[in-house]
C-alpha cells in the first residue's frame, strides 16, 4: 500500500475577495513525480504557493506526512522537509552559488546533505560555477541552483513550478534527467507546475488537470502522451 504524502482536502484560497482554488483535492503518493497542469489562469501557482504557505488557505486542510500543516507558515513547512523552487527561479543574487545552497542546508538541519556528495553529482555546472554570483548565471544555471538549493535541505517533498521556464532545450533535458534520478536514487517526492509539453511528457507518471481552481481531472501514466496532455494546454 502506497504511502501518502501530500493530501489536500476540500482546499480554498483566495487574493483578496477573489477566490482562486476551489475545493481543491489530491493525494500525492511518496516517490512520485506528478505533474500540475492546465490552462493558464487555472489556478496552478496559486496551489503551489498555498502548498508552501505563501498564501493561506480559506477553507479546507493540507496534510503532509499524515500532519496537518495548514496554519504552519512557510518556514515552518520548509523545516518540516518541504523544498519549493517558485516560478522564476527566485536564487539570491548577490550571493555566490556555495552560498546559496549553504542556505539551503541551513533550513535542513543537521540532517542536510553534504554539498559535494549530492548537488554537485546531479549538477556539475553548478560545482564548476561554485564561487560565481548567482545573479550573472544563465537561467537555465539558476534554475539548476534553485533546485540545488531547496535540494540540499533534504526535503521528503519538492514543489516546482514552471521548471522550464526562460531555459533553453538541452538544459530542460539536464533537469529532467537530474529530477528522475533525484526521485530513484533519494526517494524524493515531486510535484511540478509545467507548460512545456516536452517536460510534462519527459517526467510527469500522471498529471492532475486544473481547470477553475478545481482539479477537473486525473491523467494516469497511460493517459500521459501528446494528444491527451496538449488538449489540457490549449490556451
Amino acid at each position: 500500500m502506497s504511502e501518502t504524502v501530500l493530501a489536500t482536502h476540500g482546499l480554498w484560497a483566495a487574493y483578496g475577495a477573489t477566490p482562486i482554488l476551489q475545493g481543491v483535492e489530491m493525494t500525492i503518493n511518496r516517490g512520485e513525480i506528478v505533474g500540475v497542469i492546465g490552462r493558464n489562469g487555472a489556478g496552478k501557482t496559486t496551489l503551489m504557493r498555498c502548498l508552501i504557505g505563501l498564501i493561506r488557505a480559506t477553507r479546507g486542510s493540507i496534510a503532509f506526512q499524515g500532519r496537518d500543516i495548514t496554519a504552519l507558515t512557510a518556514d515552518a513547512r520548509a523545516r518540516e522537509g518541504i523544498g519549493y523552487i517558485p516560478q522564476g527561479r527566485d536564487v539570491f543574487p548577490q550571493m555566490t552559488v556555495e552560498e546559496n545552497l549553504e542556505v539551503g542546508r541551513l533550513i535542513g538541519g543537521p540532517d542536510a546533505r553534504k554539498l559535494p556528495d549530492l548537488v554537485y553529482n546531479y549538477f556539475p555546472r553548478l560545482k564548476e560555477r561554485r564561487r560565481q554570483i548567482a545573479g550573472t548565471m544563465s537561467g537555465g544555471e539558476q534554475q539548476q541552483l534553485a533546485i540545488g538549493r531547496a535540494l540540499i535541505g533534504n526535503p521528503a517533498l519538492i514543489l516546482l513550478d514552471e521548471p522550464s521556464e526562460g531555459v533553453q532545450p538541452s538544459i530542460v533535458q539536464l533537469i529532467c534527467e537530474a529530477l528522475k534520478s533525484i526521485r530513484s536514487e533519494i526517494g524524493t517526492t515531486i510535484v511540478f507546475v509545467e507548460q512545456n509539453l516536452d517536460t510534462i511528457l519527459a517526467i510527469a507518471e500522471r498529471c492532475y488537470v486544473m481547470e477553475k481552481g478545481r482539479i477537473a481531472a486525473t491523467l494516469s501514466q497511460g493517459e500521459i502522451d501528446a494528444e491527451h496532455v496538449r488538449a489540457q494546454l490549449l490556451i
